[in-house]
Order: C-alpha cells, then sequence, then structure tokens
C-alpha cells in the first residue's frame, strides 16, 4: 500500500525531560521520524517541553511547541491548527517512550483524538493497552501458546497477598504502566513483601501490579522487529543481555547479534515473536520483544513486548545501520516494507533482515557518586543515565572499546593496576551485581577465583566467562617479555583483542608512545570498516565506520603504510578540506543531550561552509552518531588512541572540541602537543579559564572582582587557607565536570574531611578554596566572540541563590529582578573576558551579585548547558553562528541577530531521585538533575513562577 494521501498534517508527541529510564534515544527516534514523514511532503508539528534536543530544532519539523506534555497543550495544538486552516491529520506517539504512550492514551479517553479528527498512527491503542495491563497481556499470552511466568494481577494489597500464597517465593513485582521498571523488583523472602507490594501499587498509574514467579537467573534476550500494514516482519536484530534475568535491560550489558543462542532455539524464539506481534494487534511500526531462556532445559518464555520504538531500537539502529525510526515513520503514514529502499545501501529493499559481520555491546553508565546513600545494587529498577557502544570484530575487541568510552578513568577492562584483590569483596560483588561488577569479574579470574565459583555467583553464560579469562591469560603471556623481545604477532593479538596500547604499556612498563612507536615500526596498524547491513553483499552508500586490528596487514618493520593503502581499509580519504567534531561521550549528569545538540549544529553548520565533516562518538542514544548527519562517522571511542588514529588518517584542517563538553576539552591540550589544530579557541585559552590562579590574576589585570580564592594541594595547607579567607568556603578540585567533588564547609573539621575525600578519589589534583559568597545572587550569560567583537545571546538569571549549582538551578531568561547597573557590569565583564581569553567560538560566564557589586565565579570558554536553552527560547540559531566564528568563515558583526523576545522562558531541572528513595533532595554545588524542561510565562505576576521563587531556599545545602 502507498503513503496514505489522506494525512496531509502528522503531530509527533516527544518524551519530555531527561530522566533515568527515558533518555536521549528518543530524541533520536523522534527526530529521525520527524525527517523522515516531512520527506514524503507532510507537515510536521513536534510537542515536547525538552530545550536540550535537536528533536526541538526549527530543523526537525514544521512547527515547534515546546509545551508541558498534558492534555491540555494537545488541545491547544490541534484548536491553533483547525483555526489556521492546517488542521492536524494524524498522531504519531510511538517515538516519545511511555510519556508519549500514555499522553496518547489519556487523550483517546477524553475523546480529544475524535473531537478533533485525528487518526493515530504507528500503534494501536488496543495494543498499547495490551502490552501495558499485565492481567491482559498474561492472558493473551497463554491464548497465543506463548510460554510466560505463573503469575497473576493484583488491584489491591490483599489480592497481591494471596497470589503470593498461592506461588511461593522467590517473587518479582512488576507496575503496569511504568518507566524503567520504576516499582518493580525481586522478594526473596515473605518478610519483605508488604513493603515492595505497596511501594509497586503506588508506581503504577493504574494502581495494579503483575506478582509472578522469579525466574532470576535466567538468560535474557530481545529482538528488534518491524511490521507493516500487510503483516509483513523483519527481525531487525537479536540482543543478548550478557547480565542474567535479575537486572534491567537498561542496566545490562548488551552483546548483538547474539553470541550464545543455537539457530533452533533462535528460529523458534523469531516464530514466537511474529506469532505474538500479530496476535497483540494490526499494526504497523517498531516493536521490541523480551524473552528468557531457562539455560538448563531452553524453555522460553516471553517477559514483555514493547509495541513502539525503545531503547534498544536505538541500540539496533546502530548496530545494524538499519535506521528503525526512520522506516517505522514511512510505514506509520501507509508505506508497506517491499516499498522502501533501505537507506544504508541506497540500492537494496527495506525488505531484508540485516547481515552483520561484527560485534556490538553496549556498556551502561551509571552515576552513583551524584547520590551518597543510594542503594547502588542492580535490578529490576533501571538506574544507568546513559550508555556507550563499542563495535569490533569480535566480543574482546568491542568490549574493550565500550569500556575505554565510559571516561571512569579505566583504559578499558583492566590491566591498568586498579584491580581489587580483597576476596571477600569480590565475592560480595559478584553476588550482588553492581555498576562495576564487569571489572570484578575481571579481577576474581586474576585473583585466582574458579570459573565454577564465578559463574555459581553471577549465573552469566560460561561463553561470556570465557571470554574475559581468555583475556587475563593473554596479559600473562605478555607480561613474561619486555617490549625489546615480545613477538610482534603477539602484540596484534592484543590489539586485535581491543587493548588500547595504554593498556600495553602497563602490562609492559613502559610509556604509552613506546607501544604507539613499536606498533608504527612493525605496521600493526588500525584498518576502519564500514557498517552497511548487509556484511559487505552490498555496497553501503552511508559513511560509517568502526576501526579495527582483524586485518590482514603483514608484520613488516621496514615502513608505516597510510592506512588508505592498507588491505581491509573500507574509510577512503577525499581530497575535500574536512574538519573533525568531537562527542561528548556517553551521557551523565552534568553533560548530557544539550552536547549534542550543538554537535549537530556544529556539523551542520560545517557543512553550510563547505567543509566535509567527521564526526567521532560512541553514544548509540544521540543524533550526532546518526549516519546521516555527518559527512562521516566514526563510531569510535572518544579516547586519545582512536581520535589521534583517525585524525591521523583523515588528515582535517582542524578539530572542533568546544562542542562536546568536558569529554571533547580534555582532548585539547594533547592535540595542541601533537600539532593538531583547533578550530575556535586554543587550548592555551581554555587551559587559562580552568587554571584558577592564572585565571584570577587576568581579573585582577581587568580590575573585575572576584571571590577572594587559593590553591592547595593538601589538608594542613587548607587549614591555613581557611584562616584567610574565612567561612563559608567552596572546596572543588579543578578540571571537573557538573560540580563533581564541590561543597560548601563551614568549619575546619568539615574542610579537613572534604579535601581528604577529593585528594582519595583525585590524587594529584590542585583543589580550589573560594570564599563562599552567601545570599548572593547567581546569574550566568553565554555570548559568541571572534576574537574582537563580543555578541550575548542571553543572560540568565537563576532563582535560587548562589551556592546550587547552575545544571539545579530554576533560571529566568531574561534576567527579572537585576538593576540596570549589575547588568551593564555583566555585560562589561563578559566582552572584557571574552576579548581577554582570545575566544574564538562560544563562552559561558557565571557570576554572584553581591550588594550591587557582579563577582565572577567562573568562565567556561565553550558550548554550555544553557546555550540550546537560549537558541530555543530566542529562536535563533546560535551554535551554527558560533561554529561558523570558528571556522573562520564570518565575523561576528555578520550576523544580523534579531532574537525573538516575549515574555520569560524558565528553564526547569528535572530530577530522578524516586530511583533513590533513601537519598535525599538536598541540593548544592554538585549537579543531580539528569534533565530539564522550559516553560513560557508573559509575566512576573504568573502562578508557576510565583511558586517557584516562593521555593528557592527549600533544598538548599552544602
Amino acid at each position: 500500500m502507498p503513503k496514505n494521501t489522506n494525512i496531509r498534517s502528522v503531530l509527533i508527541i516527544g518524551s519530555g525531560p531527561i530522566v533515568i529510564g527515558q533518555a536521549c534515544e528518543f530524541d533520536y527516534a523522534g527526530s529521525q521520524a520527524a525527517r523522515s514523514i516531512r520527506e514524503e511532503g507532510i507537515e510536521v508539528s513536534l510537542i515536547n517541553s525538552n530545550p536540550a534536543t535537536i528533536m526541538t530544532d526549527p530543523i526537525n519539523a514544521d512547527y515547534v511547541y515546546l509545551l508541558p506534555l498534558e492534555k491540555k497543550s494537545i488541545v491547544e495544538i490541534l484548536k491553533k491548527h483547525q483555526e489556521m486552516g492546517k488542521p492536524i491529520d494524524a498522531v504519531l506517539p510511538t517515538m516519545g517512550g511511555q510519556t508519549a504512550l500514555n499522553l496518547a492514551i489519556d487523550c483517546d479517553k477524553a475523546g480529544v483524538w475524535k473531537k478533533y479528527g485525528v487518526e493515530i498512527i504507528g500503534v494501536d491503542i488496543k495494543a498499547i493497552e495490551t502490552t501495558e495491563d499485565r492481567e491482559k497481556f498474561r492472558l493473551l499470552m497463554l491464548q497465543l501458546d506463548a510460554g510466560v511466568c505463573e503469575g497473576r494481577t493484583a488491584r489491591s494489597f490483599l489480592e497481591g497477598k494471596e497470589i503470593a500464597q498461592e506461588i511461593g517465593f522467590p517473587l518479582v513485582i512488576r507496575p503496569s504502566y511504568t518507566l524503567g521498571g520504576t516499582g518493580g523488583g525481586f522478594v526473596n523472602h515473605p518478610e519483605d513483601f508488604d513493603k515492595a507490594l505497596t511501594a509497586g501499587l503506588h508506581a503504577s498509574p493504574v494502581h495494579e501490579v503483575l506478582v509472578e514467579k522469579s525466574v532470576m537467573g535466567w538468560k535474557e534476550y530481545e529482538l528488534e522487529l518491524l511490521r507493516d500494514n500487510n503483516g509483513n516482519f523483519v527481525i531487525i536484530c537479536s540482543i543478548e543481555n550478557f547480565d542474567p534475568m535479575g537486572i534491567h535491560t537498561g542496566d545490562s550489558i548488551t552483546v548483538a547479534p547474539a553470541m550464545t543462542l543455537p539457530d533452533t532455539l533462535y528460529q523458534k524464539m523469531r516464530d514466537l515473536a511474529i506469532r505474538v506481534m500479530a496476535g497483540i494487534g494490526q499494526f504497523a511500526g517498531g516493536c521490541n520483544i523480551q524473552f528468557s531462556v531457562n539455560p538448563q532445559t531452553d524453555d522460553i518464555i516471553v517477559i514483555e513486548v514493547n509495541p513502539r520504538v525503545s531503547r534498544s531500537s536505538a541500540l539496533a539502529s546502530k548496530a545494524t545501520g538499519y535506521p528503525i525510526a526512520k522506516i517505522a515513520a514511512k510505514m506509520a503514514v501507509g508505506y508497506n516494507l517491499d516499498e522502501l529502499i533501505n537507506p544504508i545501501t541506497g540500492t537494496t529493499s527495506a525488505f531484508f533482515e540485516p547481515a552483520i559481520d561484527y560485534v556490538i555491546v553496549k556498556v551502561p553508565r551509571w552515576n552513583f557518586d551524584k547520590f551518597p546513600g543510594a542503594d547502588r545494587s542492580l535490578g529490576l529498577q533501571m538506574k544507568s543515565v546513559g550508555e556507550t557502544m563499542g563495535i569490533g570484530r569480535n566480543f574482546q575487541e568491542a568490549l574493550q572499546k565500550a569500556c575505554q568510552s565510559l571516561e571512569i578513568r579505566r583504559n578499558g577492562l583492566g590491566a591498568d593496576g586498579r584491580e581489587l584483590t580483597d576476596r571477600a569483596a569480590l565475592t560480595e560483588s559478584l553476588q550482588h551485581p553492581s555498576w562495576n561488577r564487569l571489572f570484578h569479574i575481571y579481577d576474581a579470574f586474576k585473583a585466582g577465583m574458579s570459573f565454577r565459583t564465578i559463574q555459581q555467583l553471577t549465573k552469566i553464560d560460561p561463553w561470556f566467562l570465557h571470554q574475559i579469562e581468555e583475556l587475563i591469560e593473554l596479559e600473562r603471556e605478555i607480561q613474561q617479555y619486555d617490549l625489546d623481545d615480545i613477538p610482534p604477532e603477539l602484540l596484534r593479538i592484543a590489539k586485535q583483542k581491543g587493548y588500547a596500547d595504554r593498556q600495553l604499556a602497563h602490562l609492559l612498563q613502559v610509556k604509552e608512545s613506546k607501544i604507539y612507536d613499536y606498533r608504527q615500526a612493525h605496521n600493526i596498524r588500525r584498518v576502519f570498516k564500514c557498517v552497511d547491513t548487509c556484511a559487505a553483499e552490498f555496497e553501503a552508500k552511508t559513511p560509517y565506520y568502526y576501526s579495527t586490528f582483524n586485518n590482514q596487514v603483514p608484520i613488516t618493520t621496514d615502513h608505516a603504510e597510510p592506512v588508505s593503502d592498507l588491505p581491509g581499509n573500507e574509510s577512503i580519504r577525499s581530497n575535500r578540506p574536512k574538519i573533525v567534531i568531537l562527542g561528548s561521550g556517553p551521557n551523565r549528569i552534568g553533560q548530557g543531550i544539550e552536547f549534542d545538540y550543538s554537535c549537530v549544529h556544529g556539523v551542520l553548520a560545517a557543512k553550510e561552509a563547505g567543509y566535509e565533516t567527521i564526526m567521532i562518538n560512541c553514544n548509540p542514544e544521540t543524533v550526532s552518531t546518526d549516519p546521516d548527519i555527518a559527512d562521516k562517522l566514526y563510531f569510535e571511542p572518544v579516547f586519545w588512541e582512536h581520535v589521534h588514529a583517525i585524525i591521523m588518517h583523515e588528515q582535517p584542517v582542524g578539530v572542533i572540541v568546544q562542542l562536546g563538553g568536558q569529554t571533547a576539552l580534555k582532548m585539547a591540550e594533547k592535540l595542541t602537543r601533537y600539532g593538531i589544530k583547533i578550530i575556535g579557541t586554543s587550548w592555551e585559552a581554555l587551559d587559562l579559564a580552568e587554571d584558577r590562579g592564572q585565571f584570577s590574576n587576568l581579573l585582577r589585570e581587568l580590575d573585575i572582582p572576584y571571590p577572594k580564592f587559593g590553591t592547595v594541594r593538601e589538608s594542613e595547607g587548607a587549614l591555613e587557607l581557611s584562616r584567610e579567607l574565612g567561612f563559608p568556603l567552596l572546596v572543588r578540585p579543578s578540571y571537573v565536570l557538573g560540580g563533581q567533588n564541590m561543597k560548601i564547609v563551614i568549619n575546619e573539621n568539615e574542610l579537613e574531611q572534604h579535601v581528604m575525600k577529593i585528594l582519595q578519589d583525585i590524587p594529584d589534583n590542585n583543589i580550589l578554596l573560594d570564599h563562599f559568597l552567601e545570599n548572593a545572587i547567581e546569574a550566568e550569560a553565554d555570548a559568541i566572540c571572534d576574537g574582537e567583537d563580543v555578541y550575548i545571546i542571553g543572560i540568565m538569571e537563576h532563582i535560587e541563590p548562589a551556592g546550587i549549582h547552575s545544571g539545579d538551578s530554576y533560571a529566568v531568561l531574561p534576567t527579572f529582578d537585576l538593576s540596570d547597573n549589575v547588568i551593564r557590569q555583566i555585560e562589561e565583564h563578559t566582552r572584557k573576558i571574552a576579548i581577554a581569553l582570545k575566544t574564538v567560538g562560544l563562552i559561558n560566564i557565571q557570576f554572584a551579585i553581591k550588594n550591587e557589586v557582579v563577582y565572577i565565579i567562573e568562565a567556561n570558554p565553550r558550548a554550555s548547558r544553557t546555550v540550546p536553552f537560549i537558541c530555543k527560547a530566542y529562536q535563533e540559531p546560535y551554535v551554527n553562528y558560533a561554529t561558523k566564528v570558528m571556522l573562520g568563515d564570518k565575523k561576528v558583526k555578520d550576523f544580523d541577530f534579531n532574537p525573538v523576545k516575549k515574555g520569560y522562558a524558565i528553564k526547569i531541572p528535572v530530577f530522578s531521585f524516586s530511583k533513590f528513595p533513601n537519598v535525599n533532595k538536598e541540593l548544592g554545588p554538585e549537579m543531580k538533575s539528569t534533565g530539564e524542561g522550559i516553560y513560557f510565562i508573559d509575566d512576573l505576576t504568573d502562578d508557576y513562577f510565583q511558586k517557584v521563587y516562593s521555593e528557592r531556599n527549600m533544598y538548599m545545602s552544602r
């Protein structure tokens, strides 16, 4: 069936602010769907309250509504479009996670879609209700002869108790209509059941939970499917969880394709998936189905079905190169699979199942350090804030690359001298998984724990454990040699298994550069392979690459050949001038989706300026790692060795570091040292802004006030300095992200304790002590500078007093109660500092205002968290402008700035404290929010503003 010509206008519902369990994978899905539908000449309207995403950018939709995801917002949009004479014909609710689905169901029940003549596409409401209502789902599975856990749904406390008594322990509780496993959990003992049942009933918006027999320790698999209106199915990807049942898939290490699934079992699972999907409802679109397999008997049961794109869809899209959301959107407007072309090859049909000749490994990224006292154990409730993905020719290479991408001060899986050796602690960790269990499996093998014990404690499939055990055996062999006498073939094997030069340098006790030199001398070189969806059977049109050593490059001692000439290399360098943009790695608190927004705009601006654009990033959830965005995508760790290899191969004009947050900035020094040009503000200026001593000298020369401060390296010096500066003090390490380890202390005892903690976490780091300005107002300015002229794009005033991290503050654009005198000081200071730092591109400066004097807290000559917010509020593409300034393509005076200034925009921080019930909602200098929303008001009499302003001191702590 070709396109449905009755659909002229579609509304896409987004997923709102980022929370644990619903992150930027839906920004990726929504952006891709919007572009896909617009290609068909259909008008796209989009509602989402998240200002940090590329999804809510005018480049993606004809109409963007930055409104709360509520029924009244939907009605407002539908009414407005009818009045404009451009009524909305259809709504696509499958691209915005659980939030979008729940909102679509609410509107359906209230008769909103019917009243305005809007058709729901891409999903069947009955199918959603069947999959989300645990009892309906269970009964349907039994009807379809699909195995499910023994259990029933409870709609009251009493009913839950009766079911538990009937089935017996251990049990699992799964609330209906929740996100990221919220309210779910395992109950092994009767005495814990009452509390767990109550929590589950409260967590479910419809107050019902499924109580079922636990299958903890069974194997877990997922299949990503697409189905069209004719009932055709394709399985895009099989995904295997490294962790057994018992850990939420968002917190599991996952592998694609499935590694330990025999073909007979896979075919059985595939048939079962198609039967289940056909039985759930007649809708076209993407779908995810999760299975559990008994490792002893191979019995299969269905765990759950998501009749929409999910977190796994983003992963499967990046893993296979098959753009699930894009194709699902086309099917939602009427097309069938056999009428669509696979965008990767540009020639083959979309009605085929991808075949891949590599392995991908996803490793989650947690932020428990932000929540002291949090329960760090992993279970049915998702707790990770982001993820990384590694692509390799084998599992070990992909696993090492995923670990190198995590940015947790590790160089891969082990081989860095940071092993845990305490046997009791290892046993505890393997039995009760937390964020570091993967590293502790490696440590347990290294400490001599038996394979049988490790397998019994973890219930992880023996195949995966053998892969890690093999790495330990390889390391022992390597350590028998010096670099002078190691066989080149042994070093090549280590590189083929994903070892970084830093890890090999640790094993051979030499400098990293010595390993690099040895490899160059022996032609042990990285080549780049294409992600092509069809195991190289057809030529790929999309330049999407990963690196590997698993090729037949002859080992020589003559010379290092150019990568382009090496056998097996598929990334051919063009003659065009190139720009590399470094991405921001995995999402975490303090560095989120706003940097993905900046990177995408940086890429598009560099393209407009005539450059070939090359994106390097390792986050599978983001739009910047969509192969459609840059001219070339390298899905690689933002880790020096990988970045350097790509730059050496591509020979770009320069590298942009100021759009990828702290991840990219940390590369600036090394790039400069290696003679690689940084586009925009120089490393020296970036370093000057980070070095508090140098920066304060600069402020002194410019006659700009700043709080008294000092730098120390040990607790004794800190105590002496505190007497000079006076309490309260803001204590923090230098070069940190999201206020990591920042604290306000009010006496010597607290000071000593915190300095000791910083030194323990980050040895040999400078510690900054600032006199803390109590009851000061905080504000920040973002600006574009070309080295001569400065344009201030926006000044935001925080509602909370100084002392709460800017990412956790409610902030208002423009300012709401600063005097003209204070605004003038802010503008003058911003201009002076931007020019003194020789800024080329973006700069963010934070201020504390006390007694009408404006003090400088810090300056960041890079894209900040607030830039996307200002772009959306003022409806101007400032990152595009700033990138063109960095490239020298334009000067500040070349732009005709014309911001839309109407009323006020409030930045609303959004927290995920519900995942950490034992943690107090205290706010201080260390950032804790996972996302943000935007809310527009006409004036300061607005009830919402008045409420937030009245609570501005409520959660402030130290």
